[in-house]
Order: structure tokens, then sequence, then C-alpha cells
């Protein structure tokens, strides 16, 4: 017993609490709440504590917490405050899709003790869809004889949004053919159907292109739109028109066969077979037929053959158009055919002359007359040249024209003309005819030749061959024929003296000058005449030029040794100290060239000796000095052959030989040797005849120069006379008398007094040479003046 009673207050207390449960279960269905979609997380939605009648911190104490049904947390309980907010953006159209009203299950639970409140949550919609139509666009087509009333249907817009905010209405563009109508279907959804409420024509209008909008009932409302196109099918209710009763062309006489008289048109408002037309004549004569016949297609009428105004001056032409339905209409054509301009003007030349001579005064070259088989505006002519010529027509009697020249004509400006008369007349279209005359200006002998220069420079090298060309003269003629045929001849020359014709001549033909002689530079640097050019006009006009030769060097001359002397007579020797210092000025080689510029630019070479190394020779200037010191062991007397060369192309020389005598003093006797004896017996005539007039002119200085040596000869202590030069005693001085002077390269020399013997009397004899003054160099650099020595034989004494 005791132990059933104790099970059974436990019983009690299980079933007590669950009563308890569902009492406080019963008691919590109560909340029923709302919110608009699309609103922002966090909207207060509902105060809980309030609500349920708790207080602010009870629900904090109790554990309050809010659940859904579909385990999601659309709302959001503040413990502290009690607010139940959103906790996301709700949207209506995902959470229930069509399904209205939309509503959200959610259960309110607490502990301590545990309690359950049931509530629902109500999203409202809002407007925030606009009605779609799947298709864009719908096409219907609808045959043009449809009757009034005919009903199609449309296909309806979607909406997501439910209620008001879905689609409500639908509307249509106002058109004069359609209107809308709304029905209902058994779901209750509106659909549109198009009604036709007025007949179609294809022809008048071919498609109509309709807009359906689809209205929902939101605040603002929404819309969506779709194209119905439709399309109006056509049925042969309508015959071809032609767009004019009566065609009317003119056509003229002359057309071309195959050309286009004219065209008709006709037109079939209706479309496929029931527009295709054909076009024929109808009731057409064999005349017609003949004469023209029309393209089915296309409505032209071709000319078949040519027209004559003079026999049919129109035509009447019946055409009729068949479309495929068999629906026909007719029309006419009427061609007028005009006369035309078919005769173009005549030109009838009656005289010509196709030449005319230059510097004419005004002549006529044509005489021709203008006529035009036309008559009206068409017979109308006028006739003229091309401007700026120096031509004109004149206008004679009865359509008659004169051909002239203005004035005189200048051949050498244009020698050709071509004119052309052109005749047209004032018809439509104008006609023309042209005639060409070539005019050919004859010359006269009005211009003298000319040379293309006014003054011509040759240059010929001396030593030329017999007949050799040397250069060219050119001149030129304006006129023509044989008034340009220049022949070339050579005008007495200005200067006398010259020998013109022996020295050069002329092609008359051509200009050609040729040196008839070998020409000399030394005698003849240059020289000048006239040439002249004479054309073979009646009268000869002529005209002249200079012409200037220069004559160029060239080395055919070698060079001539004016000292020592070569003209066979006894050497003289030249007189040494063997005292003398190195480099001690023994002799001076004195040499000439008659050439010039660089043919005459001489250098000098020392090419044997008695003892080499003991001379030298300077190449510029001739000098030949001692090498060394002179020593007891060298020879008295010694022999030097030198040369003296050129600088021409190719070089030329000569060769001269210096005898050299080593004295220890003038008291050293000094006798000729045999050899030298013998040659100083016979004396060159030449030099006697040069010595002797020398002598005579320069007898002044030679005294003076002769007392100079003798009181220097007198300190000496000996005499001797040795090979014809008078050599003094005692000791040789350490220098001859030099006197400066100028030699072939403008170097200054010794001069040497030597005392000549062999006839009893004894003279002195003195070399002066006197260089060549180098003017007027020519364009090779050589000199255009033979040199010129103090004298006609080269030498001063």
């Amino acid at each position: 017993m005791e132990a059933g009673g104790l099970r059974c207050p436990r019983q009690r207390q299980v079933l007590f609490l669950f009563l308890f449960w569902r009492v406080s279960l019963a008691e919590s269905g109560f909340g029923q709440y709302s919110v608009t979609e699309e609103t922002e997380r966090g909207l207060f939605v509902v105060n809980l504590a309030k609500d349920l009648g708790l207080g602010d911190q009870e629900l904090v104490a109790r554990g309050a917490r809010v659940v859904f049904d579909d385990n999601k947390q659309h709302l959001l309980l503040d413990s502290h405050t009690g607010d139940l907010l959103t906790n996301e953006k709700l949207d209506r159209e995902k959470l229930c899709g069509f399904t209205e009203p939309c509503m959200l299950y959610f259960q309110i639970l607490m502990d301590n003790p545990f309690q359950i409140y049931r509530a629902e949550l109500r999203v409202r919609d809002v407007n925030d869809h606009s009605p779609v139509f799947q298709d864009k666009e719908t096409v219907f087509k609808i045959p043009e004889n449809t009757a009034e009333g005919t009903t199609f249907q449309l296909e309806r817009a979607q909406d997501s949004d439910e209620g008001l905010n879905g689609i409500q209405n639908y509307t249509i563009n106002p058109n004069s053919f359609f209107r809308v109508k709304i029905g209902d279907s058994d779901e209750g959804m509106l659909y549109p159907e198009l009604v036709l409420e007025k007949a179609l024509d294809r022809e008048k209008q071919q498609e109509l292109s309709l807009t359906l909008t689809a209205l929902d009932g939101g605040s603002p409302p929404r819309s969506g739109t779709s194209t119905i196109r439709v399309v109006i099918l056509d049925v042969n209710d309508n015959a071809p028109r032609f767009s004019q009763a009566i065609y009317q062309t003119q056509a003229p006489e002359n057309s071309p066969v195959g050309s286009i008289i004219t065209k008709v048109s006709a037109a079939d408002v209706d479309s496929g077979v029931y527009a295709d037309i054909s076009y024929s004549f109808f009731d057409a004569s064999e005349d017609i037929r003949t004469t023209f016949q029309i393209n089915s297609f296309s409505g032209e009428i071709i000319l078949r053959m040519l027209l004559d105004y003079e026999l049919v001056k129109s035509y009447k032409i019946n055409i009729q158009a068949i479309d495929g339905g068999g629906l026909s209409a007719k029309c006419i054509v009427l061609v007028e055919v005009l006369d035309t301009n078919d005769n173009p003007p005549e030109l009838i030349m009656s005289s010509l002359s196709n030449h005319v001579p230059e510097n004419s005064p005004q002549t006529t070259l044509a005489v021709f007359r203008i006529k035009d088989r036309d008559s009206g505006e068409n017979g109308k002519i006028v006739c003229y040249i091309q401007e700026n010529l120096p031509f004109l027509l004149r206008p004679s009697v009865e359509n008659y024209y004169l051909l002239m020249t203005e004035g005189a004509l200048d051949r050498e400006s244009q020698a050709e003309y071509n004119i052309t008369i052109v005749v047209t007349d004032m018809g439509t279209p104008r006609l023309k005819t042209e005639y060409n005359i070539n005019v050919l200006v004859s010359d006269i002998n009005d211009n003298a030749p000319i040379f293309t220069q006014t003054s011509y420079t040759l240059f010929i090298r001396e030593n030329n061959s017999p007949a050799l060309h040397i250069g060219s003269v050119s001149a030129t003629d304006k006129d023509a024929g044989s008034n340009a045929q220049v022949t070339y001849s050579l005008l007495p020359p200005q200067d006398p003296s010259l020998p013109l014709a022996s020295l050069v001549s002329i092609n008359a033909d051509n200009g050609h000058l040729f040196a008839l002689r070998a020409l000399d530079f030394e005698a003849l640097q240059a020289f000048e005449f006239l040439v002249g050019a004479t054309d073979r006009g009646a009268p000869a006009l002529s005209s002249q030029a200079l012409v200037r030769v220069q004559v160029l060097d060239a080395n055919d001359n070698a060079p001539f040794v004016l000292y020592p002397p070569q003209n066979g007579s006894a050497p003289c020797t030249e007189l040494v100290p063997r005292a003398a210092e190195p480099g001690y000025l023994v002799s001076k080689v004195v040499a000439v060239d008659g050439d010039s510029g660089q043919n005459a630019w001489l250098s000098y070479q020392l090419l044997k000796a008695t003892e080499p190394g003991l001379f030298g020779v300077w190449a510029h200037n001739g000098e030949v000095r001692t090498a060394r010191l002179l020593s007891e062991r060298d020879a008295a007397k010694h022999r030097l052959l030198l040369l003296v060369k050129d600088n021409g192309e190719p070089p030329r020389s000569a060769s001269v030989t210096l005898h050299v005598l080593l004295v220890d003093g003038f008291s050293q006797p000094y006798l000729p040797l045999p050899e030298a004896a013998a040659d100083a017996a016979q004396a060159d005539p030449l030099t006697v005849y040069l010595v002797i007039a020398l002598a005579s002119v320069s007898s002044l200085f030679l005294f003076s120069v002769l007392a100079f040596v003798a009181g220097r000869l007198c300190r000496r202590s000996r005499a001797a006379w040795v090979g014809g030069c008078s050599v003094p005693e005692g000791h040789f001085p350490g220098h001859l008398v030099d006197v400066s002077g100028t030699g072939t390269l403008s170097q200054s020399y010794q001069y040497e007094v030597c005392l000549m013997g062999g006839s009893g009397t004894s003279e002195f004899k003195f070399l002066k040479p006197i260089l060549p003054n180098i003017q007027d160099q020519g364009p090779e650099g050589n000199s255009d003046k033979k040199p010129t020595f103090g004298n006609s034989s080269g030498f001063n004494f």
C-alpha cells in the first residue's frame, strides 16, 4: 500500500505538468504580425514584452527566442528591449511565389517556466514587378476579306505581384481596325483578345503595328508592352490601273531603230500573282505593229523602223494591261513625229592657199561659202575660227567668207598654224561642220647667224703636228632652209704682221679650226683672230666672233749652261786654297732654260768627281762647295762633271765640266796642262765676239773690280801664272771676290775673276748672268713669254 501510495503522487505531478504545458500552449496562439516586403533589415515589427504583458527584463530572464517553421531567421528578437525586428530584406515573391496571402509561421519560446507562443508574420506585397510578356512581338496574318467582329486570342502577360498589384487590365494603342476585349479564365486570370471592328483593305494598308499594354493595380501602376504585327493578306479584288489614260509623246523623225519612244505604266494594288501585269497592243493596225513593238513586262514602246515625218505625222496606239487574276485595263498612246535638224551645215571651199611668207602684209588665204538644207532655226548658220590666232574671217556676199591674216607673221615665233573653221546652225540640237586648214609660214632671211659664244679661247701645245684640230666655233641661224645654212671663214687679222693664213684654217661647213704648222711657244705665246659666220640667204647675213689661241709650253729646250762657258775655249780652272773650310764656295754653275714654268725649274747634281766626297753641289742654286777639310794628301787637280736638269715631263738636262786646282798660295807657280794650252790656242770666235761686246759695255764695272782685286793681290808675296790664270804670290785668301747676283732660282752666287792668256796680253773676264722675267703664266703654269737676257747674246760682262 505504501508503495502504491508513493507511486501515485509522482503520477499526479507528471500529469499536472503536462496539463500546465497544454494550457500554456493553448494560451499562446495569439500573435499575428505583418510587415511590408522589401523593407530594410532592422525594421521594428512589435514589442513582444508589451504584447505578451511581460516586464522589460523578463524576456531576458526567461531566455526568450524566436524560431520559424522554415528554420530561417527572418525576425530578430532584442531581449533587452523586447523589440521584434526584421533580420533581412524580405521578398514576398521568393518566400511565397503566387500564394496570397503570404504567411510566415514562427514560435516564441521561453524557459523558467517553459512556455511557447505561436505567431504568424504576414508579408504584405508591394508593386515591385512590372507585367512581362514572354514574346516581345506577335505576328498575325489576316486576309483582307476577314469578317468584322472576328476575335483573335492574345498571349497574356506575367506579373510576380499578387492581388491588386497583379495584372488588372489590357489596352491597345488607338487604331481604326482593332480593339482589345478582356476575358476571364476558370482560374480567375485575365486573357486579352483582339477584335476586328472594321474591314481590312490591303491595297490601302498592307500591315498594322499595334502595341498591347498590360497594366497592374499598383500605385503607381506598372506596365509591360508587346508588339502585335498584323500582316494583311491580299485577294484579287483590284484590276490594274494605268497612271494616265492618254499618253502623249513626241519622236524625232531621225530616232534610231531600237530607241524607246515612251513607256506606259500600270499598277495593281494587289500583291503576289495578282499584281503581275503584262502589256500588249489592243486593236492595233498592221502599220502600228510594223512600226512599234511593246515590252510585255516593262511597258516600253520601242521603235522597230525609222519614222518619216513626210509620210506619217502622228500615231494612235491602244495598250492593255492584264494582271495575274485576269483583270485588265486600257490606255491610249499618241505619238507625234517631229521634223528634226538632221542636215548639218556645209562648207564649200572656192580657193585655198596653205603657204604665206613671213613679214607679209594682210593676205587672203581662203575663200569659201556655207549653206544648210534645213529651214527655220535649223537653217540659220554662223561661222567662226579659234581665238588667239593672227587670222580673221571676213564675211562677204551670199554667205561667202574670206580667211585672212591680221598682219605680218614671224616664222621664227611660229612656223605652222592649224586653223579650224567651224560652221554651226541654230537648230536643236545644233549641228556643226569643221574644216581644218594647215597654214605654213615660209621663211625669209631676216635673222643673221649667232655664235654660241662671243669669244672663244682655245689652247694648243707647242710643237704640235700640222693639221691638228684645235677646237671649233659654232653659230646658229633661226631661219630655215638655205637661209639657215651657215658657212665659216677667217676674217683678215687686225694685226697685219700676224701670218694668220699660215697659222690656222677653218672648215667652212662645221667651224672646225686646225693648226697649219707646228707652233713654238718661245716664238709665239698667243694670237687672236676673228671668225665670220655667213648664211646662204639672199641677201646673206653674217656675224663674227673673236678667237684667242694660247700656245702651251712644252719642255722642248734643254738647260743651257752660262758658266762655266762650254764654247770650246781653254777651260777656266777654279783655285781653292788647301786651308779652305768645309762649305767653302768653289764656284757656281749658272744655267738658263728657254722654256717657262716648271719646264724652266732647274736642279743641279754632281755626277762624277776625281775624288768623291771632297766636293758637293747644291741642288737648287748650283753652288759647288767643299764637303770637308782639305789635306796635303788630296790631289792638286780635280775634274768635276755636273748635271743640270729641268723639271719638265720628260725632263731635259745638260752636263758641264768644272776644273778645280788646290793651291797653297799664289807664290806657287802653276803651268797649264798640255792639252789645255793647245785648246787655248784655238779660241772660239764666238767667245771672242761676246767678250769684246760685253767688255765694251761693262768696262767701268770691270775696272773697279780689277782695281779691287789688284789691291788684294799686291799683298801677296809672289805671283805665278798657271793655265792662263793669274795667281798672286803669298797665301791664298780665305775667299774670292763675291758679288751678289741673281741666278736661275733667285739664289746668290759668287763671281770669279780669271786672267786669260795665250795671246800675249792679259785681260779679266767677269760673267754676270741675267735671268728671264717670267710673266703671263699660261693655263698650265708655263710662261707666255720667252726668257730674255741682258742683251742679244744673253750675257753681261
